[in-house]
């Protein structure tokens, strides 16, 4: 049953794709023109995410010490992950434009 609902499912999307008319066909400019927006959404989101991912550290870090030795010491792994989680943000957000400005994508994009 599950092969007959795949097999319709891909039929489904196979026959409903229209063909790119002439003026479509610039599918370069669409990707330069993505990455743009991926790049753009990514350096206003990761900050605000590496602060509240600092932040979250620290409270969970100090809401750990208060219990018992179990739990402190799962709070300093959580606490640990974030900190690692809030350094890798800062690794992309600082590297990232230089890896697009290599592979030849203007940055800042307009």
């Amino acid at each position: 049953m599950k092969k007959l609902l795949f097999l319709f499912l891909f039929f489904l999307l196979a026959f409903s794709a229209k063909p790119l008319a002439p003026e479509e066909t610039g599918a370069p400019q669409k990707i330069m023109d993505a990455l743009c927006g991926l790049y753009k959404y990514l350096e206003g989101l990761l900050p605000i995410i590496v602060i509240i991912l600092i932040i979250f550290a620290a409270l969970i870090f100090a809401a750990g010490q208060v219990f018992g030795a179990e739990t402190r010491s799962r709070a300093n792994v959580w606490a640990t992950a974030m900190l690692i989680g809030a350094l890798i943000g800062i690794l992309v957000a600082l590297i990232g434009p230089w890896i697009m400005q290599e592979m030849g994508f203007p940055i800042p994009c307009q």
